[in-house]
């Protein structure tokens, strides 16, 4: 595809290398890139990397490309990437080195969480472009193994300024979609002149013109297809226009001209290409110790097989092409790539690279071998250790393939699935966990299955699709297994919660199985939370809520390790909303977040830090809300999954009066494929309505949103909310026998609860329906109540309502007081709606009063917002880059852009910036 004895660059590809060149540059002025190359097997992807390598001038290239037989080897491709860059890792923060070296084998310890991974790997390819810019370049990365395709694309999506071009090739089509939503660079035919320039340059005899325009118009500009197809045709083919159709596609065209090309060769020489292509990583030693081994002179044959064009042997051994690659595997049949994997496998060392190995040992193997099998499994204990869950389901499956044992297969065959399940390859899963129950599998085996099986479903589908067979497996685990059995009933539980409307079973029946199972001797916390939940669903809030308040001061006193905090507290939390104990939620919440952080345990920590983000908007800590929102929003970007950010502005944006941001965040979780038939999904909508249009003073909108938010009050949390919105909406339409259900409901549930947030929300309650000294008694009460506690929103609005009541009694001096303070708390905390109609009181009192800006809050992006913050904390560049999944570098940029738009010059002056708004005149 070269244009010979030019300078210009690639035949016909112009506008592909400026596109090439622009990356560069902006590496070299300190801006990073990411692309994805695209195009079929052929089409100049490898070329236009080459490219990039050869103007790369004053940059630092680090190369990898990903190998078929390499797939199921966890972070094979992500360590040939890094491997050059290694030395960099003891400048990274202690938990990011620690992760890359578990998930590379260069240390034992528990299994790095894959965003941790992530992380460490922008970091360490941030540094390495801190001297100069960094090109990295992957090749064929349709063949990376999962894991590694999955890091690279988290680094992709959060590169900015770190002087980085990531350039990927991907073969079209691809079996599963891969780097989708990055930056992408179609890579199409050569023009009909181009192509016959190319042509014209390998074929040196008379070419028929007919001949000639078939394979112009039968390549369709495919410049690989160009230079390789002519090699099979004689010169009669070329000069008479005697050429045979072929029907192949046009891969399997080129593949098959590169199979004739080797069929030419000495058998010696095609037996070491059969070899080479066996062997992924390109370890020219390996080659030829696994070449001694097949008896192969290994110089002569390299000879031969460099001559002919289709190999070069430097460093490392590569490929002229990938189908050269698989043409000389497949060329080598069954047999003969057993006898070049097995003696790869007797040439590769045991203690250095066992897993390489035992994969090499599996693909030699043609039946069930127990000692071979047994190999495996070890193999994928290590790579489950370093976080591959692929490569372990990868190992298992083959290792339960090659078992003998019909009982022992089974079992291996359910670790497999297991894998696959933690893998997300929910398909996969399935069937092995059906070939495991062939196997025969034992009572707990059977139940195990069942569990699994229902995981798949409610990960796959929803919460309630895997509802019934939890709740089947917890059953069945009760004899079996105590400790199993009551976690899954706490994810059914939680699981039920979630799911909300069913039309039969649900948390109902999850409670009732909860309490039909046997009660520990000596109960924990953990069961005390259970059984908790099971009674106040079964028997009512007033029997539950005293056991759940027992189990939560528990959690909230004594010391909750890290595996039982990522288990439970997401439920303690939920449940410490649901009996008003908001100082045990803000503890709990605030516990899970740093636990989550700290192990990186990045499956729990969008949940939690929606947890913590709701808790903070009823302490009136909107600004730190949106941070939260900001981070996991990130982690979203950083997977390519919009519902945290669309999660965390639907719990924010309506204490804001933001109405098209709110409906925007409704819609978009309503519509989510993931979430339909999920009833929660309702109530959280619907409430966030009713909070919306009750500070907007919308009060009919209010009511209807707010009688649909609470129709399920099973669920707790934000049914529970709606029906204080619901009491509100009520008595300002004038329905006060609407409210009246709904107030004793509340009132009832404070006496369970005994906590100054719910008696104080009761008597506010209560004070909406009644009237004269017991409404304005009622009032006091409420805000004397939840002024103990750290509900600052509900206190500010019980104020509010406090103020409205005294001006619709005609007492404007006390009514301008209580309107007063509320307007001052709701502006500070920048619940705009209801702040407004603080002031709207205000003024109808006689009042002057300042309308809010947010000039400086809005000045700023909420990522630099969430920056400046942390800055302000006192955190530094690492640990703010850790938080918001960002390079230090990128992190440094950021807060160039707070300096310049706040006007100061230091970290210290961020500190006395009111971020949150500042007020002014109108």
């Amino acid at each position: 595809m070269t244009s010979r004895g030019s300078r210009a660059g690639l035949l016909g590809r112009r506008t592909e290398c400026r596109i090439l060149d622009d990356l560069l540059a902006g590496a070299r002025s300190g801006r990073s890139a990411a692309l994805v190359l695209r195009g079929e097997a052929g089409i100049g992807k490898t070329e236009l990397l080459r490219y990039l390598l050869d103007h790369a001038g004053g940059c630092r290239v680090v190369r990898a490309a990903g190998v078929q037989s390499e797939m199921e080897l966890s972070y094979a491709g992500l360590h040939q990437l890094c491997a050059p860059l290694l030395a960099g890792l003891d400048s990274l923060p202690e938990p990011q080195r620690d992760a890359l070296r578990t998930a590379f084998g260069l240390r034992g310890g528990d299994a790095p969480d894959r965003f941790m991974v992530g992380l460490a790997t922008l970091s360490l390819l941030a540094d390495a472009g801190g001297s100069e810019p960094l090109v990295c370049l992957i090749d064929d990365a349709q063949w990376l193994d999962r894991v590694s395709a999955q890091t690279l694309e988290f680094v992709a999506r959060r590169l900015f300024a770190e002087s980085i071009v990531l350039v990927f090739a991907v073969r079209e089509p691809t079996a599963v979609e891969m780097l989708a939503g990055l930056p992408e660079l179609p890579v199409t035919g050569l023009t009909e002149g181009d192509s016959r320039k190319l042509l014209a340059s390998v074929v040196t005899g008379p070419l028929d013109h007919r001949v000639r325009d078939r394979i112009v118009a039968e390549t369709r500009g495919n410049p690989l297809a160009l230079l390789e197809l002519p090699r099979g045709l004689t010169p009669v083919d070329l000069a008479g226009g005697f050429v045979r159709p072929d029907a192949q596609p046009l891969s399997g065209q080129i593949e098959q001209g590169f199979l004739r090309r080797i069929e030419s060769l000495p058998a010696e020489t095609q037996r070491l290409l059969f070899t080479a292509a066996a062997e992924p990583v390109g370890d020219v030693m390996l080659l030829r110790r696994a070449a001694e081994r097949l008896g192969i002179a290994m110089d002569a044959a390299a000879m031969d097989a460099e001559a002919a064009g289709l190999i070069t042997l430097g460093a490392w051994v590569r490929f002229r092409h990938p189908l050269v690659r698989s043409a000389a595997y497949r060329a080598a049949g069954r047999d003969g790539r057993r006898d070049v994997h097995r003696a790869l496998a007797d040439a590769t060392d045991a203690q250095l690279d066992p897993d390489r190995r035992a994969w090499h040992l599996a693909r030699a193997t043609a039946g069930p071998d127990e000692t071979v099998a047994a190999e495996l499994e070890r193999s994928a204990d290590r790579a489950q250790a370093r976080g591959g869950v692929a490569a372990a389901a990868a190992f298992l499956d083959r290792a339960a393939e090659l078992t003998p044992d019909p009982v022992r297969r089974g079992a291996r065959a359910l670790a497999a699935a297991q894998a696959k399940y933690q893998a997300g390859a929910f398909d996969a899963a399935r069937e092995l966990a059906d070939a495991a129950e062939l196997g025969p599998l034992d009572e707990l085996g059977s139940a195990q299955s069942k569990l699994l099986r229902g995981r798949i479903m409610s990960a796959s589908k929803s919460a309630s699709a895997g509802l019934p067979l939890m709740l089947e497996a917890a059953k069945r685990l009760v004899p079996l297994d105590s400790r199993l059995s009551r976690e899954t009933y706490r994810d059914a539980i939680y699981a039920a919660l979630t799911a909300g409307r069913l039309p039969r079973g649900g948390v109902l029946e999850v409670a009732e199985a909860v309490l039909s199972a046997p009660t520990p001797a000596e109960p924990t916390r953990d069961d005390l939370l259970l059984d908790g939940v099971a009674r106040v669903t079964t028997e009512g809030y007033a029997v539950g809520a005293p056991m759940l308040l027992q189990a939560l001061a528990s959690f909230r006193t004594d010391e909750v390790s890290k595996e039982e905090g990522l288990g439970w507290l997401p439920l303690a939390c939920r449940l410490a909303h649901s009996v008003w104990d908001f100082d045990t939620w803000s503890v709990l919440s605030k516990r899970l977040v740093d636990q989550a952080r700290e192990t990186g345990a990045l499956s729990v920590l969008p949940s939690a830090l929606l947890l913590r983000l709701s808790n903070r908007v009823f302490a009136g800590d909107l600004a730190n809300a949106d941070s939260l929102v900001a981070e996991a929003a990130s982690i979203g970007e950083a997977t390519g999954s919009s519902f945290f950010a669309h999660y965390g502005a639907l719990v924010v944006e309506p204490w804001k009066g933001r109405e098209a941001a709110t409906h925007q965040a409704i819609e978009a979780i309503t519509q989510d494929r993931l979430l339909r038939g999920e009833g929660k999904v309702v109530t959280a909508t619907q409430w966030a309505a009713a909070v919306l249009y009750n500070g907007l003073g919308r009060y009919e909108d209010a009511y209807a949103a707010a009688r649909r938010g609470c129709e399920n009050p099973q669920e707790l949390g934000l049914s529970l909310q709606s029906t204080v919105e619901l009491i509100e909406a009520s008595v300002r339409l004038g329905r006060p026998a609407q409210a009246a259900e709904a107030v004793r409901r509340i009132s009832d549930m404070a006496q369970a609860s005994g906590t100054d947030w719910a008696l104080g929300t009761s008597a506010g309650v209560r004070a909406l329906v009644s009237e004269g000294q017991a409404a304005e008694a009622l009032y006091r009460e409420a805000i004397e109540r939840l002024g103990n506690t750290a509900v600052r929103m509900d206190l500010a609005r019980s104020r509010l309502l406090y103020g409205e009541w005294l001006r619709a009694e005609n007492r404007r001096a006390d009514a301008r007081a209580e309107l007063g303070a509320a307007h001052e708390m709701l502006n500070h905390i920048g619940a705009e709606a209801f702040a407004e109609r603080a002031r709207r009181g205000l003024k109808a009192t006689g009042a002057k009063v300042p309308r809010r800006t947010a000039a400086t809050r809005s000045a700023l992006t909420p990522q630099e917002a969430q920056i400046a913050r942390l800055a302000g904390d006192g955190l530094t560049n690492p640990e703010i880059g850790a938080q918001v999944f960002l390079s230090p570098h990128t992190v440094e940029w950021h807060l160039r852009k707070v300096f310049s738009k706040l006007g100061i010059s230091s970290r210290k002056e961020i500190r006395t910036m009111r971020l949150d708004g500042t007020a002014t005149s109108a």
